[in-house]
């Protein structure tokens, strides 16, 4: 399979493993690293640059805003997937509320893998052709130290966004009462470092309905992760299991109960850690998780009728 891979040139995150994962597992993956204008204009970017002719799938992954506002062109490419690791944000209160549905469902034919399972099952209700693909890590630069760990009780990363006002809510009402670090590192060796001085990490992730990539971070690192409960079916499709690799909560006060709990039975709490440590790092490293969208990538596409003469004609051949 040849596939030309769109992607943000500036992203916070490092995901350089998960794209070379990818092209492990295909004839050709052509990356192409678009900044913010050629996203924002596609039609122009793909008429000086592109021949599609060339490619089995084309794969983006790119800002849902710029994708948003392209509809018109987007139904003019034939075999194209979406990536997406936001799409959570179609079933919370947020301003992209509804409108992933809604843009997917103007571009007929058109995969979206998703890394929630939740959202996979939304999409799908609604007619979009979803696939679970879950989000993962990076073993080679995120993994567990072996060194003492001083910060029992720590949350790393962002707390402004309106879109994590629930997460900030809970991070605060919990330093209230418990000794709590709520930070921000650099990506990379700092971030890495941090990770490996938690004891006990404080996901929460409240109302998302799907668990960030900081989950498997952390657990990979050998932190504890309390995370807050995503359901059932999420937790099965990523075979999280309460107090077996993963600590869940509901709320504040089973968050707590669970905490003073574990602080008590340090070998269990170990134990914990441990199971879940191995369990990210059996089924989630990019590398993993690489395969599993090339899969998904892999089965028949919907066609409609009129890809070919769409795309022939913003090329202007007709």
């Amino acid at each position: 399979m040849k596939i030309l891979f769109l992607v943000q040139k500036h992203q916070r995150i490092i995901l350089d493993s998960f794209y070379e994962a990818i092209d492990q597992n295909v004839e050709l993956c052509d990356l192409r690293w678009l900044d913010s204008d050629e996203q924002g204009n596609l039609k122009r970017y793909f008429q000086n640059n592109v021949d599609v002719a060339k490619y089995d799938r084309i794969l983006c992954f790119l800002r849902f805003k710029k994708e948003l506002k392209q509809a018109k062109f987007f139904r003019s490419l034939p075999n194209l997937i979406f990536l997406e690791h936001d799409a959570y944000q179609n079933y919370i209160d947020c301003k992209y509320k509804g409108k992933f549905s809604k843009h997917y469902k103007r571009i007929p034919g058109v995969r979206v893998l998703s890394s929630g399972f939740n959202v996979v099952q939304g999409l799908k209700d609604e007619g979009v052709d979803a696939v679970f693909v879950p989000k993962g890590y990076d073993n080679k630069l995120l993994y567990d130290l072996q060194q003492q760990r001083d910060i029992e009780l720590g949350f790393v990363g962002s707390v402004k966004s309106k879109t994590y006002s629930k997460r900030l809510e809970l991070l605060n009402a919990l330093a209230e009462k418990e000794s709590l670090l709520i930070t921000r590192t650099n990506s990379g060796e700092e971030y890495l470092q941090t990770l490996n001085r938690i004891r006990f990490f404080v996901s929460a992730d409240v109302g998302m309905g799907e668990y960030m990539i900081k989950n498997f971070e952390a657990m990979a690192c050998g932190c504890l992760v309390f995370a807050f409960n995503q359901g059932e079916r999420e937790n099965q499709a990523l075979g999280f299991e309460d107090m077996q690799n993963i600590v869940l909560y509901k709320d504040l006060d089973e968050l707590i109960k669970k905490l003073h709990y574990l602080r008590k039975n340090s070998n269990e709490a170990d134990a914990i850690a441990s199971a879940g440590q191995q369990h990210v790092e059996s089924n989630f490293t990019w590398e993993k998780v690489g395969k599993l969208a090339v899969d998904a990538m892999s089965e028949p596409l919907k066609q409609p009728a009129n890809k070919k003469n769409n795309w022939l004609f913003f090329k202007g051949l007709i």
